[in-house]
């Protein structure tokens, strides 16, 4: 095979609109192109949004078929009951609604090159079909007992693992390796690197030539925060994002602070990855399962441990006043978590109040049998609070430790992985003196 030459990678670049410079988009090219010339099946594999359908075109006008037609088809989006007819044709009457006969899509491009976008949602019927296509070129409509020859490039993608659909009988396994005779990977944009900054500035400036308005810049920092994000959507998650940047922000200058404000934050939650040192991903599930149910159990006993001297002190001072309501704050940061909590509402005043009744010295004779049963409570709520004070704080001190290591002290990625805001992260290394 002739080895490509960076200029011709580069013409086709410029031809089909593919930017960026990343190593690993230049091998999916450099395989693109060697693949073109040959009448091999290509099986492009890459994430949802990657751009894989760009390297299907390049596959069939690099190849002998290029005057031949071209059809793209996503086979998750054409209903399982119609898939056969729309790939193979029908004959009329062969079922429901048939009044005519129809080509399908292999008898109507034949001489081209069919692109099969999703192949790994095709039903195991249409698999069986499609694989006596590519090894004899042969098919049958619908309703038809007439062997059909087509002479068509198939070229499939999917973002799924074909392997474990096989495994799991989803996919049939001599289909799978008659399309994997050439693999292609096309690269996330998370592992493209200065790609992004490239993209995020074509899709700008293609807004503001359409819509006559100064493009919007991304300061470094704001450069440094775009690569840091992993985006799931891909490409087309980018365009979105800087379309919309485009078109809301009237500061021309995009800082990192602005930015953040436009990135979706769920997406950081994601078992996709998170930001670690720089250029390097690592999970949210880094964590084991028997330490994220401890964390839960954790955060619950010490809900109940606060609530516990919420009670104890309400009972000794006769009811629930502002004073310790605010001294109690943490318990209710996540409720009308918006305001301070001083501009938040007083309860009312006539509101009734259990404890109150429960302390009514007036109904209540000295030393009654429901004084003594309150005083059993309140003693088994401090023995119980010491007992497990120490051993709690002292895991919660060694999680937080461990999560702000992890993230190289990136408090708002630590309380991500914890599952508790900034605000109460910042408050516990407070708490705890943690370096």
């Amino acid at each position: 095979m002739i080895p490509i030459s960076e200029s011709e990678i580069l013409s086709v670049k410029q031809r089909f609109g593919i930017i960026g410079n990343s190593p690993l988009l230049n091998h999916a090219i450099q395989v693109a192109m060697q693949a073109a010339p040959t009448e091999m099946t290509v099986l492009i594999t890459g994430e949802s949004g990657s751009g894989k359908e760009s390297f299907s075109k390049i596959i069939h006008a690099l190849s002998k078929r290029k005057h031949g037609k071209f059809i793209a088809i996503n086979c998750g989006a054409i209903p399982e009951g119609t898939i056969d007819s729309e790939l193979f044709g029908h004959e009329k009457g062969s079922f429901t609604g048939a009044h005519e006969a129809r080509k399908g899509y292999f008898e109507v491009t034949d001489g081209g090159s069919i692109f099969l976008d999703e192949i790994g949602e095709m039903p195991l019927g249409t698999q069986a079909r499609l694989l006596r296509v590519l090894e004899n070129g042969e098919f049958i409509k619908v309703g038809s007992s007439k062997v059909l020859k087509t002479d068509v490039r198939v070229i499939a993608a999917t973002n799924v693992n074909l392997l474990k659909a096989v495994e799991k009988g989803k996919f049939r396994e001599d289909l799978y390796y008659r399309l994997n005779t050439v693999p292609i990977f096309v690269p996330p944009l998370r592992q493209r690197g200065d790609d992004m900054v490239l993209l995020f500035r074509k899709f700008t400036t293609d807004f503001s030539e359409k819509y006559q308005v100064k493009p919007v810049v991304l300061t470094e920092d704001a450069k440094n925060l775009l690569m840091d994000f992993p985006f799931p959507g891909n490409i087309r998650q980018l365009k979105n994002l800087a379309e919309q940047i485009s078109l809301l922000e009237q500061e021309r200058e995009i800082e990192a602070a602005t930015l953040d404000q436009y990135l979706p934050k769920e997406a950081s939650s994601l078992p996709a990855s998170i930001p670690g040192k720089k250029g390097q991903q690592e999970s949210f599930t880094d964590f084991s399962e028997r330490e994220i149910l401890y964390k839960v159990l954790f955060d619950m006993k010490k809900d109940m441990n606060e609530l516990k001297k919420l009670i104890l002190e309400s009972y000794h001072s006769g009811g629930l006043d502002r004073s310790i309501m605010k001294k109690h704050e943490n318990l209710f940061e996540d409720v009308d978590a918006d305001r301070p909590y001083e501009e938040r509402p007083a309860p009312p005043k006539n509101l009734p109040m259990v404890l109150e009744s429960l302390t009514d010295k007036k109904e209540l004779p000295e030393k009654s049998e429901t004084k003594k049963y309150e005083e059993d409570i309140i003693e088994d709520i401090i023995h119980e609070e010491d007992d497990s004070s120490l051993s709690l704080e002292k895991k919660e001190k060694e999680l937080i430790a461990r999560a702000l290591k992890k993230h190289q002290n990136k408090r708002k990625y630590a309380a991500l992985d914890l599952g508790i805001s900034e605000r109460t992260l910042y408050r516990k290394i407070k708490q705890y003196d943690i370096d």
